[in-house]
């Protein structure tokens, strides 16, 4: 296309709603978005989603990045609070939450130890984590800078304790507007009115009841389980048909009310602090809490010669205010570090690697940058495009390196055989997700048109399930309508994932993950050509083929192979598609419909379609 054409569909690109949930899935690797636990009983954490939606909400209205990263470490501290920065607070919850550790003060300390290495490579590019236990000879991050830099989130909260109604009360709060409290608050009046009613009914009849009981039925009737069983014996004595019918139903009415009482939809996973009064921060003699040495107190890390921090407890927050002034350090054009990672992370997003490939680690023992004097450059034009992220985008998109061919060059790749010098465009596999997504895509089943809202779940074979400790529980598989969203919508339960994103090396969710490494395994061929998933799409795919070209063969094979490869078939490619349906018909003894729902496979299978170049 010409540079005005590309220009028009890049523009386009961005004007979709769907570019914020393409990019986000880049952004929720990197702050280990999960939506369980870990551990053995890995329950879900409530919520969580609308910190998933928060961030394609971001990226779609191209929100500046220092803003961005403002609302997530300290939203509940801005002089101008909202809901969409209370949501984003929710990355302090995303980590995994042992609810039973073996030493309860060691885990206050991984959690926090979590929060750390997150912030401190996700947005600074630095492993801070590294200087826990003690200080090493070849880094300049000192222990000291861990525990200052630690003592800005000591005075956070604990994502809960044991219970998961600890995690409600500590982790969870209110983001519903006046109106909408005003509306919960006569809804739940209504309730417990009719509550009250219902079982004002029922002890009129178990009263009557009551006085007829003998023996070991007096007992038996505290029970609820049995309780129905009793009044029925009773039917024609102390009580008649219609009276026993109308129990039951108004049973029936008070149980259901009683176990589903309104809730308020408006709330969100999100920090809390214990009050406004940090507590004090020591360092720990190698790491353990039982060995407490020197105070410190909050501080940037010396190697950055950074300013001091300038704290004020905010006037409408019970928090220290901390938290904001890290976030503000953070972000501003003085401290060059937290635009040079994002930038690098842009780049990365686009070309598959970053300028530092080390994406997490611009430190000593990450990897150098390859063209430093650009990423220099792109970091200053960040700042200078007001941290607009789109803009950087566009200024990527439209950039001689990003439209380099992938073709090979010899004498190039005698001289840069990693390509490190960006020469040609490295081909790469499509992630997990856009494999997932481009099979539905392709034979028009994907729902793009409902974004937001709680995850999906897909089916899941009964032999993967039935391998969890606690088979099955907590994947309560979605209705066929709803399982065919973008793959960003699915729930994401850290001991049990989908097999074929699995298969294709979705992120490790216990850790940030800067980058996904592509693996080549026998189990990604065999599970695109066996998995229920994959094998279903095909024969719907095969099915609206059919639908659209009837029984010309021919047809048939152009169709699919147009819709895979965004291309028209070569003849060779058409003449060997309908030599292989007639075989397969012919030679193994397959239907018409099986035979092309096996040809729909292959072609799903084709490098082609699962590969960008």
């Amino acid at each position: 296309p010409t540079q005005e054409t590309f220009r028009a569909i890049v523009e386009e690109l961005f004007a979709s709603p769907h570019h914020g949930e393409r990019m986000a899935m880049y952004w929720l690797d990197l702050v280990r978005y999960a939506e369980s636990n870990s551990f053995e009983r890995d329950n879900p954490k409530p919520y969580v989603w609308k910190y998933r939606d928060y961030v394609i909400r971001s990226l779609n209205s191209d929100k500046p990045y220092d803003q961005f990263v403002r609302e997530q470490l300290a939203g509940d501290e801005l002089p101008d609070i909202s809901a969409d920065s209370i949501i984003a607070t929710g990355y302090y919850r995303l980590g995994p939450w042992d609810d039973e550790p073996a030493d309860p003060m060691l885990a206050v300390y991984d959690e926090l130890d979590d929060i750390i290495t997150t912030t401190s490579q996700g947005f600074l590019g630095l492993t801070l984590n590294c200087a826990r236990c003690h200080d090493h000879k070849l880094d300049p991050v000192s222990q000291k800078d861990y525990y200052s830099f630690l003592a800005f989130f000591k005075n956070v909260q604990r994502y809960g304790i044991r219970s998961d109604q600890s995690v409600r009360e500590r982790s969870v709060r209110s983001i519903a507007t006046e109106q909408e409290q005003e509306q919960f608050q006569e809804e739940l009046r209504r309730y417990e009115e009719r509550v009250a009613a219902l079982r004002s009914q029922l002890d009129d009849v178990e009263s009557r009841i009551r006085e007829t009981l003998v023996g070991g039925e007096i007992d038996d009737f505290k029970a609820d389980s049995v309780r129905l069983g009793i009044i029925r014996k009773y039917i024609g004595k102390a009580i008649s048909q219609s009276e026993f019918d109308d129990y039951a139903r108004t049973r029936k009415e008070w149980t259901d009310l009683r176990n589903h009482p309104p809730q308020i939809a408006s709330q969100a996973l999100c920090v809390k602090e214990h009050g406004p009064e940090a507590p004090v921060t020591h360092i720990l003699t190698r790491g353990s809490p039982n060995a407490e040495a020197d105070l410190v107190g909050p501080a940037f890390p010396e190697i950055l010669s950074p300013p001091e921090p300038k704290i004020q407890k905010p006037k409408h927050a019970e928090s220290t205010g901390r938290r904001l002034a890290l976030a503000e350090w953070m972000t501003s054009p003085d401290n060059p570090l937290p635009a040079r990672v994002m930038a690098n992370r842009l780049w990365q997003w686009h070309f598959g690697r970053g300028i530092v490939r080390s994406s997490n680690d611009f430190g000593l023992q990450g990897e150098r940058p390859t063209h430093p004097a650009l990423l220099d450059w792109l970091a200053s034009e960040f700042i200078s495009q007001g941290w607009s992220i789109k803009a950087m985008h566009r200024l990527i998109l439209n950039s001689r390196a990003y439209k380099m061919s992938s073709l090979v060059n010899d004498a190039a790749m005698h001289k840069d055989p990693q390509n490190n010098l960006f020469w040609r465009f490295d081909m790469r596999r499509l992630r997990a997700e856009e494999i997932r997504d481009s099979i539905l895509q392709v034979n028009g089943q994907l729902d793009v048109e409902r974004m937001f809202g709680p995850s999906i779940y897909p089916v899941i074979p009964a032999e993967v399930l039935a391998g969890q400790s606690r088979p099955g529980e907590n994947w309560n598989t979605s209705a066929p309508e709803d399982r065919n969203r973008r793959s960003v919508y699915i729930h994401l339960k850290r001991s049990l994932q989908v097999p074929l994103l699995a298969a294709f090396d979705v992120a490790d969710t216990d850790f940030s993950c800067p980058v996904r490494f592509a693996t080549t395994q026998p189990t990604q061929a065999l599970g695109m050509l066996n998995s229920e998933f994959v094998n279903d799409q095909a024969r719907v795919f095969a099915s609206d083929l059919k639908a659209q070209v009837g029984n010309d063969l021919a047809a048939f094979v152009e169709l699919a192979l147009w819709r895979v490869n965004q291309r028209p078939p070569t003849e060779d490619e058409m003449t060997r598609g309908q030599e292989l349906v007639n075989s397969l018909r012919k030679e193994h003894g397959q239907t018409r419909e099986e035979a092309e729902k096996n040809f729909c496979l292959l072609a799903l299978n084709l490098n082609e379609f699962l590969y960008l170049d």
